[in-house]
């Protein structure tokens, strides 16, 4: 019988690939045909198939192990991955959209490898073991199934209503892509992904991608209903002009719009374990892996580095072991162990944020949130190759636990991460109020 993966996503087409790799027969089944013969592709369900991303180094170097033919195609169709000095990758410029379509046309010329179009109606279980997965009217049989559908995924939850952690991570994003003119320099540039500003209660990104394109991205806490102006074209770009060096990136002569405004939709932390409360599997013969077990915040970009870290180690596992309940057991205390730890590091993180967003000040007293610890290096350069395994993902945050006391001295001395030029939040606000009065005036007059 084959292997079924739920889901075509970067998780679901990754462990595919590499499952298949390892000599299994592999069916992946997804409702989305994939691109058109014209070449375009509206990924259905998925919110986010056009807006920003970044792509971490542990998403390349796993790309590097398990299929180097997809990065070298992605390179050809003018990725770029960024190294630091010792040539570790640090990032991937790339559009989701063309990652994903190297992805799939990578598993398409597998030959154990079909992806089946359809709807994944729900899990098939026979004396209380997963056997197969229901598409349509038809039964796919599996000695093994791998839920990659994502975090909400009705079809795919289990029958036990086996719930994950976490909440809303109290943070939305509206983002547009653009592309650069011929010959055209992107704006100015501050990290490896490009240009990342804090601006007084939230958060204005430029993400650099492939060809040219970019993004520029607004994230708030989403609290303030004058901010939902910023899903309109007219006012999302006036925000953006308002920040002097975003104004840079989207300036006319530079850069044109290629998408609409692309709202984001709520934004979760959230994990999910594979056991139950006797420490056997909840269900048996299921495995999650990606979203499905483990969402964080978007604004650090590492779902796809956990995601591709977590089917590295699942594949190994199922390649070591027959005993596809011993591999599972094994593989949730890996979760456990290698995962679970961002998750809480992105809930104690985001929670500070919005304390800080709301007006709060650093507080001492209590352990510094990992952004603040890594954020203190730029006053104290002596931290920078203290906290760089872990702002590269190639330490857990606890390994920022022992700097916390010299991350706290910076903040002691008054010192703050500097604020970008540009309107704070409540600024920001009143513009999206008196431009979309302004709006909504123009149109009565139609």
């Amino acid at each position: 019988m084959p292997t079924v993966v739920v889901g075509a996503g970067p998780a679901g087409l990754f462990t595919a690939i590499a499952l298949a790799r390892r000599g299994r027969r592999i069916v992946v089944v997804d409702r989305d045909p994939g691109p058109s013969p014209s070449g375009e592709w509206r990924r259905r369900g998925v919110m986010q198939f056009e807006h920003a991303h970044t792509f971490r180094g542990p998403a390349v170097e796993a790309m590097q192990d398990e299929m180097p033919d997809a990065l070298d195609a992605l390179r050809r169709a003018g990725a770029r991955v960024v190294t630091a000095e010792d040539g570790t990758p640090v990032v991937l410029h790339s559009r989701r959209t063309l990652f994903e379509r190297v992805l799939r046309e990578i598993a398409c010329r597998e030959p154990t490898l079909t992806i089946r179009t359809g709807h994944a109606d729900g899990v098939r279980c026979e004396a209380g073991r997963a056997v197969g997965v229901h598409v349509g009217g038809d039964v796919i049989p599996a000695d093994v199934v791998v839920d990659a559908s994502g975090r909400a995924s009705r079809a795919m939850r289990d029958p036990t209503h086996h719930k994950p952690e976490g909440g809303p991570c109290g943070a939305a994003y509206v983002t547009r892509q653009y592309r650069l003119a011929d010959a055209a320099d992107p704006g100015p540039v501050n990290s490896p992904v490009g240009l990342s500003l804090s601006l007084g209660g939230y958060f204005a990104v430029a993400f650099l991608h492939d060809g040219g394109h970019f993004s520029v991205t607004i994230t708030h806490d989403g609290t303030d209903p004058r901010m939902h102006a910023l899903r309109h074209r007219e006012v999302f770009e006036a925000a953006v002009r308002a920040v002097p060096m975003l104004d840079e990136w989207i300036d006319p002569r530079r850069a044109g719009p290629l998408t609409p405004v692309l709202p984001g939709g709520r934004l979760y932390n959230s994990y999910r374990g594979q056991l139950d409360d006797t420490g056997r599997p909840v269900l048996p013969g299921l495995i999650r892996i990606g979203d499905s077990v483990c969402t964080t915040t978007p604004l650090a970009g590492r779902g796809v580095s956990l995601a591709f870290r977590q089917a590295q180690a699942l594949v190994t596992l199922l390649a070591r072991d027959s005993d596809t309940d011993a591999a599972t057991v094994d593989f949730d205390a890996w979760c456990r162990t290698h995962i679970r730890p961002w998750f809480l590091d992105h809930v104690h993180c985001d929670g500070d944020r919005l304390r800080r967003w709301a007006g709060g000040g650093v507080d001492l007293d209590r352990p510094l949130p990992s952004d603040m610890v890594v954020a203190a290096a730029a006053a104290d350069p002596g931290l920078r190759p203290l906290v760089a395994p872990y702002d590269r993902m190639a330490a857990l945050p606890e390994s920022l636990d022992a700097h916390q006391g010299r991350a706290k001295a910076v903040y002691a001395t008054g010192w703050r991460p500097p604020v970008a030029s540009g309107p704070d939040r409540e600024e920001l606000a009143a513009l999206c109020l008196q431009l979309s009065e302004r709006l909504e005036s123009a149109l009565a007059r139609v």
